[in-house]
């Protein structure tokens, strides 16, 4: 639980946050590495007076992940060239004034099919509909809920493994955010007014399993290796308004 002060600081760096990862999805584009668009997102949040939040993960060397297609999350830049048709996750965060914030967006490497803009713009959309629904007296569980049945109901799957979480002094904090409900509504966590949570919609188009790639223990991807994708935004809670902080 945060208090209005400790929030009020936590929107300035969401705000950082927002602006730098706006200037780096510009630079998503055929021909560009993600080591690249990595150290173009360093660079800007340095920039911009913060730390990056990834960096202080132990054993984490880069501002941002960088899942593309089957890759779900957590997958470290590389030396990947990104191609038309790919469709990548930036997933960054700030450290600022002690508080971290969070932020995800997957988007697409120039053209791609009906089927694909279908896949990401459901997810968008599930996000920002969800973002609505938490507010103070609210279930957690009312929310998961509403995820489920919106990814599920357009044929895709909620990758039941990851998700969301509480943020603040540190990056993942209580209560976990999941995407499916996993008991009775009234069973799960109340929202109170001061709670800040990172909110990640993790999908893919057909399995609910994930897997560990070969070769990097970092990086998770959809079992059956078809497209993931992930929407997340940082909010926070008070008494009459729920605030998206990123």
């Amino acid at each position: 639980m945060k208090t209005n002060k400790e929030i009020e600081t936590m929107a300035e760096g969401g705000r950082i946050l927002k602006t730098v990862a706006d200037e780096v999805v510009t630079y998503i584009k055929p021909g560009v590495t993600t080591n690249e668009i990595d150290a173009i997102a360093d660079k800007l949040i340095s920039k911009n007076g913060a730390e990056a939040s990834f960096k202080k993960v132990r054993g984490y060397n880069w501002a941002t992940c960088l899942p593309v297609n089957e890759q779900a999350v957590h997958t470290p830049p590389s030396s990947r060239t990104l191609k038309i048709g790919d469709i990548v996750t930036l997933d960054i965060g700030v450290y600022y004034r002690g508080f971290h914030t969070d932020y995800a967006v997957t988007v697409a490497v120039g053209k791609v099919d009906d089927r694909v803009t279908k896949f990401l713009e459901t997810g968008k959309e599930t996000l920002e509909k969800a973002i609505t629904m938490v507010k103070n007296d609210e279930y957690l569980g009312t929310v998961s809920k509403f995820v489920q049945t919106e990814v599920e109901s357009n044929g895709y799957f909620i990758l039941k493994d990851l998700t969301g979480h509480g943020i603040g002094r540190s990056l993942h904090e209580d209560p976990y955010v999941l995407n499916y409900l996993d008991r009775e509504v009234e069973k799960t966590y109340k929202i109170r007014s001061g709670l800040v949570i990172a909110l990640e919609i993790i999908y893919s188009i057909g399995t609910e399993q994930i897997a560990y790639e070969q070769d990097n223990h970092w990086s998770i991807v959809a079992a059956d290796r078809s497209l993931a994708a992930c929407f997340e935004r940082t909010i926070a809670v008070s008494d009459k308004k729920t605030f998206i902080l990123t």
